[in-house]
Parts: C-alpha cells; structure tokens; sequence
C-alpha cells in the first residue's frame, strides 16, 4: 500500500516541476528573439522546440547541479552572479549548445552563439525574479522542490537566499 502521505508529496513536487518548467520555457521565449526566433540557423517551425529544448536544458542543469551538491555555485547564481563568467551558467550553456546541435543539426558556432547570449540573459533574469517579492513566478521553495533539493539540501541552502 501506498503511503498517502509521500504520495501527496510526489505529486507536489511532480507540479512544482511543471510549474518552473513552464515558466522556464515562457522566461527563455521572452529572450530568444535573435538568438532563436529571428535566427535563419533554426526554420520557424521548430521555434518552440528550440525554446523548450533550451528551457528543459536549463532545468535539467539547473537539478544536476543541486543533486551534485554544488551549493556554493547555485547560492552565486541566484545572488546576482548568473553572467557567463558563472560556472553553473557555463555548464547549461554548454549542455544546451550539444542539445541544439544534436537536436537541430546546428554546428558548433551556431550553437554556441545561440546560447552564448541567451543562456546568460535568462539566468540573470531567473535570479532577478527569483530575489523579486512581487513576482510570484519563480520563488526559491518551489525552484529548490522542483530541482529535488527537498530535505537535506534544502535545510542547507533554505537561509543562504535571504540577504
């Protein structure tokens, strides 16, 4: 039988993971104008597959960081720290710039030039929004429960975010 308990908390965290995911994917729409959008690289049909294989490659990087306990570089990321020079921002921009390439059959200039601009951009605005009061969309309790940063990681991590 099923604990009823751990059950709810699954599917918590299963919409917690929906919930950054989409607005992940509606963050890197709101920036991928030339780098995706307007970029004769990628055919207009495959616009939002871009867009989602970026987000989803941002998430993705985003957990393997917070699995690997690499709390020092994600506490930089969301502290105002989230430019290129970031060695969590560096990780995903390489991880998404193999997704594109793969993906889309894009060489390697292409690719790196596609993220180069945007990966930076959309973890600044990330960290922006995530430090943000007002703004709902991205809140470091979710992020940290959708990343699966729940129990030892998140007591670790839970006072680091307010400076």
């Amino acid at each position: 039988m099923t604990n009823p308990i751990a059950y709810v908390n699954s599917i918590g965290g299963i919409t917690n993971e929906i919930k950054m995911l989409e607005n992940l994917i509606n963050l890197v729409k709101e920036h991928a104008g030339d780098a995706i959008v307007n970029n004769p690289a990628i055919p207009n049909e495959h616009n939002d597959a871009a867009i989602t294989t970026t987000a989803t490659g941002i998430f993705d990087g985003l957990k393997e960081q917070i699995t690997a306990g690499n709390l020092s570089d994600i506490t930089g990321l969301f502290s105002g720290g989230a430019g290129a020079g970031n060695p969590v921002v560096g990780h995903i921009s390489s991880q998404v710039s193999q997704q594109l390439m793969h993906k889309f059959n894009l060489d390697a200039g292409t690719a790196s030039t596609i993220v180069s601009g945007l990966i930076p951009t959309v973890m600044s605005q990330l960290a922006k929004k995530t430090s943000d009061p007002h703004d709902k969309s991205f809140e470091m309790n979710d992020i940290m429960s959708a990343l699966g940063g729940e129990g030892n990681i998140m007591d670790k991590v839970k006072g680091l975010f307010s400076l």
